[in-house]
């Protein structure tokens, strides 16, 4: 009798965690299948180059990170094209992973589908989601529609394909033709299906005619609803905001850094922002003070900003949109990446500003007065004795308030608030110090200095 109670009650705790178990599944799975309307107001992305990422350059190298972004706070991946290149006119030893020789294979580089696959899976479970680069401007140029299809091709006019702009390793695929289209749209729903990515990162979208972005997407999310990241600047090309969920911040990310080394007047990058602040949230703005093309051509994020890098990076965190960092900015990663050769990332184990980007992620994605896209947030500038030297900003949801105050310049700063729109008791997330901002109007803020003050 006593056996066959232990049995029973053996029974029922093993039934009760399974039970708890495929709940806690259940739930993940849940997460993961959420709506992107519903994440992406509080998301972040992290762009990933697997080929600098580990000494390996594999997916299965890299799965092994996946704990330690997602106790960062990260939570949408990125990854740069993931496609064979094309080896005719490659650049470098190893070419352009911007360069596809097939838009349905992976590249051998970084291991096999099954790879892949098992990556999204575990990323997945940890309550991440994944976005892939699609590049649908150009191949290289001996991708398998050259020989099978060369009519899917822009040509020149003794018959050569031709070379995307200022680039000879790719040539440019023709969007007048409607059966390249269906086959790119084809190629796009694979990675959709194969996989269960969540969504792209368009590459040169604007490149790319419009029409063909408004056919693609509600073609591939009969799949299931994805996210749409566009490098394209809605400044510049605002029918394309239409169409995506977020895009690029390039006028920005130019215009910070001729501030920087230009001396320019703090009042340009206010006047930017309200431009930006004019489209509307519709869509959104990714903010970033580094990515691949940046790093490799340009320079690193200190390269370019000098003192007022992590400042600018608080603002990517904290302004209304997607913070978006790239591959080893945790470190920080003070060199940059050869873009055709194995150069990978020199990581030390120390990763010294990942607390600083955790307390910036985990309040972006918890505290409803960060939400990007959303009109229930409203944004004002806030009005201080030092408006030349500081950027300052307060962000509204209902009860939940968020107070930026950022040094751009670079010197010590001696300033007060002079602002109705601040008013009440604040913690800041960095320090814990407490502000009664009704009292204490007084700061002294040093060389890249910032505080984000949380009610």
């Amino acid at each position: 009798m006593k056996k066959l109670i232990f049995l029973a009650i053996l029974c029922l705790g093993i039934i009760s965690c399974t039970k708890e178990k495929n709940n806690k599944t259940s739930m993940e799975s849940q997460k993961t299948a959420e709506s992107p309307e519903e994440w992406k107001h509080t998301t972040n992305i992290y762009e990933v180059n697997l080929r600098q990422y580990t000494k390996e350059g594999t997916f299965a190298a890299f799965q092994k990170e996946l704990p330690r972004l997602k106790a960062m706070g990260v939570e949408t991946i990125w990854f740069m094209p993931i496609t064979p290149i094309a080896q005719e006119k490659k650049k470098g030893s190893l070419g352009s992973q911007y360069a596809a020789s097939d838009y349905a294979s992976i590249n051998p580089e970084f291991g096999n589908m099954e790879d892949f696959k098992n990556l999204v899976n575990a990323a997945h479970e940890q309550g991440l989601k994944v976005i892939i680069d699609w590049v649908a401007n150009h191949t290289g140029w001996d991708h398998v529609w050259t020989k099978s299809h060369p009519e899917y091709y822009l040509h020149d006019a003794d018959g050569s394909f031709h070379i995307a702009s200022g680039m000879d390793d790719i040539i440019e695929l023709d969007y007048s033709n409607s059966e390249m289209r269906k086959a790119m749209i084809d190629a796009m729903k694979f990675w959709v299906k194969e996989t269960n990515i969540d969504g792209f990162r368009c590459d040169l979208a604007s490149w790319v005619e419009v029409d063909f972005w408004q056919q693609a997407r509600p073609e591939v999310e009969k799949i299931k609803p994805l996210f749409w990241l566009g490098e394209f600047d809605e400044l510049e090309n605002p029918e394309y905001g239409k169409v995506f969920d977020a895009s690029y911040s390039w006028t920005w990310m130019h215009k910070t850094e001729d501030y920087y080394k230009k001396n320019l007047p703090l009042q340009e990058l206010k006047d930017l922002l309200m431009k930006y602040s004019a489209i509307g949230d519709s869509s959104m703005r990714a903010w970033f003070t580094s990515n691949h093309d940046e790093n490799s051509w340009n320079g690193t994020e200190y390269e370019k900003y000098g003192v007022i890098a992590k400042p600018l990076a608080v603002f990517s965190a904290t302004w209304n949109g997607v913070p978006l960092l790239y591959s080893g900015q945790e470190l920080p990663n003070m060199k940059r990446l050869e873009f055709f050769e194995k150069d990978p990332i020199e990581w030390n184990g120390t990763y010294q500003l990942n607390d600083f980007y955790k307390t910036l992620l985990n309040l972006k994605s918890q505290n409803p007065a960060l939400r990007g896209g959303d009109p229930a947030v409203t944004t004002y500038f806030v009005n201080t004795t030092a408006n030349d030297k500081i950027l300052a900003y307060i962000r509204k949801n209902g009860k939940d308030e968020v107070l930026v105050i950022l040094n751009l310049s670079k010197e010590d700063v001696d300033f007060s608030l002079e602002d109705s729109n601040v008013s009440g008791k604040f913690t800041e997330i960095f320090t814990k110090e407490s502000l009664n901002s009704d009292i204490n109007k007084d700061f002294k803020m040093k060389v890249s200095g910032y505080k984000v003050f949380v009610k």
